[in-house]
């Protein structure tokens, strides 16, 4: 009898060691399965190489760097990997040694439109997906999966728009231009500068402050020493604004709605659009930094096998006059 109870016992236990085997194992895919889910998609973790300008340039720049870095980050199952220039061939470099590394993904925004075909041409031959943000590229269209950007053309055709409808009786413009050659100078400056050919209205100056404020200032301290007063400032972004203005106060020439000298902007810092509010500033054209999540969601689809429905998708954009801004629009658009 004792033998076959201590037959017994023994079986007993062998099948609660077999169910807690079979409980363990179960737990373990369970856990393998959640950790795939947290990956972009396939459950692998995506290699990206991101090129992007100096976050430092200004603040829709910084803006742009914060919202990529909070996107493609190891939790949301990117290796993702930053290098900044505002120079194209310092990162025409960085590409070439993001293809040698083979990333997944080429993340670009360049600092010049031209130059790129064949980086790009090298990038398609070794399997890496381009993207484009925020800035366009002359390039053919096969050479990247899209393009996520901003209409800079139409930015500026907004602003000028608006500067037309001010119809003052004469316009005497300093036009302070970004880094010569980017596509936000480029489409920005065109639009001005057709205009004043069309309308007859007096570019002062047309020089580059390669978005930096203290160039902006010296621009128009020179152009005031020399005897030429504008009464329309055209700052390709809010920084250069800002500077412009500095030296408009610095020669107690006033500035903003109803006073001598029209100041207009780009980029919608918060800062700038609270400028607008005070009426200190007339006008600020938006620039969407806010690219990360589009970005995001066209690579799953690309890592689905799914087709991308549009090639080029192009950021939602506002511009803003100071006589009908609000403290709701600060708040909302303000970067």
């Amino acid at each position: 009898m004792k033998t076959k109870k201590f037959l017994a016992v023994m079986a007993a236990s062998a099948l609660c060691l077999a169910m807690a085997s079979c409980g363990s194992s179960s737990s373990s895919d369970d856990a393998g399965s959640k950790s795939g889910d947290s990956k972009s998609g396939s459950g692998k973790t995506i290699k990206v190489g991101i090129i992007n300008n100096d976050p430092n340039e200004s603040g829709y720049r910084t803006a742009n760097d914060k919202d990529l870095k909070a996107t493609f980050t190891k939790d949301n199952g990117y290796d993702a990997s930053f290098k900044y220039s505002l120079k194209n061939d310092e990162q025409i470099d960085f590409a070439k040694k993001f293809i040698q590394d083979e990333v997944d993904y080429l993340l670009l925004s360049a600092a010049d439109t031209s130059g790129w075909d064949g980086v790009l041409e090298d990038a398609k031959k070794a399997g890496v997906k381009v993207i484009l943000f925020d800035r366009t590229i002359d390039a053919s269209e096969d050479l990247y999966e899209a393009s996520i950007v901003s209409d800079m053309d139409q930015e500026g055709k907004t602003a000028v728009e608006w500067l037309k409808g001010q119809n003052l009786s004469e316009y005497n413009i300093i036009h302070i231009q970004g880094v010569m050659g980017s596509a936000a100078q480029k489409g920005r400056s065109q639009a001005l500068l057709d205009e004043a050919k069309a309308s007859g209205w007096n570019i002062i100056t047309s020089q580059t402050a390669e978005w930096n404020a203290e160039k902006a200032q010296q621009i128009v301290e020179s152009q005031i020493s020399s005897g030429k007063k504008p009464n329309v400032i055209y700052a390709e972004n809010d920084d250069m604004a800002k500077g412009a203005v500095a030296a408009l106060d610095k020669n107690n020439i006033s500035h903003g709605v109803g006073k001598d000298c029209i100041v207009m902007g780009f980029d919608c810092n918060k800062w700038a659009l609270e400028e607008l509010l005070k009426k200190n500033w007339n006008y600020d054209g938006q620039c969407n930094p806010f690219q990360s999540s589009y970005i995001d969601d066209v690579i799953k689809k690309l890592e689905k096998g799914e087709k991308i429905e549009k090639k080029t998708i192009v950021m939602e954009e506002k511009g803003f006059d100071a006589d009908k801004i609000t403290q709701e629009d600060v708040d909302k658009y303000g970067i």
